[in-house]
């Protein structure tokens, strides 16, 4: 009887701290990783990195000198091959960040080819190789799948002035969104894909910087008119989008006489007290500025698209900057369509219906990443893969944040916003009662051809 007791007063601590640990592994994900999976891992991998790197093909032949070293110093008559030599071993909340020195004879490359064999190797989720300097590369492992539950690291140091973070990375890491490096950017995605959370996450960003935001929505304004009173300029229907990309392509060629007198190349290098103020350009739903229900409209589309295109082409110095959303987004919406894709160099695609949706996104610039584009599953929402000309992708999953919480962030950060001239036609007209919700009253608008 008294070892029955005995028995139960051991195993029932020894149950529930199991069955605490499992909980925590399924609901705790981080917590998990931070007391079990990180100590494990850190031991796995010191014991076993030389045989591991050496099985997957990390290794070299040793230098003469060193080979002499070891036989006639150290009297060994085996000289072993050698692997990357590891610099720095730091754990993270997500998983664990190595720095490695490659021998002469690897390059980023090699390693990049055995992540695979590496992740099952040490037991973790997933590992990814960037290349930080010449001769250098950091192994990023993530201790789970950190897109499961989206949660955005709390170090929000960024690059730039023009730099926000918008999604988290499959490392780990935070997405950036930066102008200064990517100018323009297409978004594509089915329905129901997180298309639209992309966008949200992004102007509620934006909304605290001091930017001019400027919206296309063509959806009679369903998406973006809860973000009025964050919007410089606003058009709902392809009459307005027309004017207000006249409007944007003047404000551009001011800019450009301003640059052209102070013998600068972009505003940027400008003095800050005489900095025109950058403009974010939201496109939603590209394909509506497209569609033409006879020939004349054929002349209208032809002007937007051609304005789109010189806006895509030099609009960067001007610091104006391209977010074009859409379904789709190929030669199949007309002329000009492909031109202007083109000069959109930052891709972010979500789930698709067909894998040409995919190769209009990324098949031009990083032809690896169309396969993990078709293999989203439906029932992860907000997912998608990023890429960039570099030809480098990754994958990256949006925070939920819902359309009454980005219009509350832009209500909040309303006195930010900047009064331009060129645009005050298109500027949305908000009620008078300032506690009124933006989304549930009409914008009143004045009429640009009476204004």
């Amino acid at each position: 009887m008294a070892d029955v007791s005995t028995l139960w007063e051991v195993g029932l601590p020894l149950a529930t701290t199991a069955g605490g640990l499992g909980y925590a592994k399924v609901r705790a994900p981080r917590v998990f990783w931070s007391l079990i999976g990180l100590p494990v891992t850190r031991v796995r991998f010191a014991v076993n990195y030389h045989a591991t790197m050496d099985v997957c093909g990390l290794t070299v032949q040793p230098s003469r000198l060193r080979a002499f070293m070891v036989r006639n110093v150290a009297r060994r008559s085996e000289v072993q091959p050698v692997p990357p030599k590891v610099r720095r071993v730091r754990g993270t909340s997500t998983g664990m960040r190595v720095t490695l020195r490659l021998p002469a004879g690897l390059e980023p490359a090699d390693v990049m080819a055995a992540s695979e064999r590496l992740r099952h190797a040490w037991g973790v989720h997933s590992v990814h190789v960037v290349e930080t300097k010449p001769g250098f590369v950091e192994l990023r492992m993530t201790g789970y799948d950190v897109l499961r539950r989206v949660r955005m690291p709390r170090s929000r140091r960024l690059s730039g002035p023009m730099a926000v973070p918008v999604a988290l990375r499959e490392d780990g890491s935070a997405f950036v969104r930066d102008y200064l490096k990517v100018p323009h950017a297409l978004t594509l995605g089915a329905n129901q894909s997180g298309k639209s959370m992309y966008q949200r996450n992004l102007i509620a960003q934006l909304a605290r910087l001091d930017v001019a935001l400027v919206g296309i929505d063509c959806k009679r304004g369903v998406e973006q008119r809860g973000y009025a009173p964050r919007l410089s300029g606003f058009a709902t229907t392809p009459e307005e989008a027309s004017g207000l990309l006249d409007a944007l392509v003047g404000e551009m060629e001011a800019r450009f006489d301003l640059l052209s007198f102070a013998g600068v190349a972009d505003i940027w290098a400008l003095p800050e007290t005489a900095r025109p103020v950058p403009v974010v350009v939201l496109v939603d739903e590209v394909a509506e500025l497209f569609l033409v229900a006879g020939k004349k409209d054929e002349e209208r589309r032809d002007r937007m698209v051609m304005q789109m295109i010189r806006l895509g082409q030099m609009a960067r110095a001007a610091g104006i900057y391209l977010e074009v959303c859409g379904q789709r987004f190929g030669s199949d919406l007309g002329r000009g369509a492909t031109t202007l894709r083109a000069q959109l160099t930052g891709r972010v695609v979500h789930r698709v219906n067909d894998k040409q949706t995919a190769d209009m996104g990324l098949g031009d610039i990083a032809p690896d990443a169309v396969v993990a584009v078709t293999a989203i599953p439906p029932d992860r929402p907000g997912v998608a893969v990023a890429g960039d000309t570099s030809g480098g992708w990754t994958r990256i999953r949006t925070p939920e944040l819902s359309a009454t919480e980005v219009a509350d962030i832009c209500t909040q950060h309303a006195d930010l916003t900047p009064d331009l001239p060129a645009l005050a036609v298109y500027r949305p007209v908000l009620p008078d009662d300032t506690s009124a919700d933006p989304a549930s009253v009409p914008l009143v608008k004045p009429n640009p051809a009476t204004a």
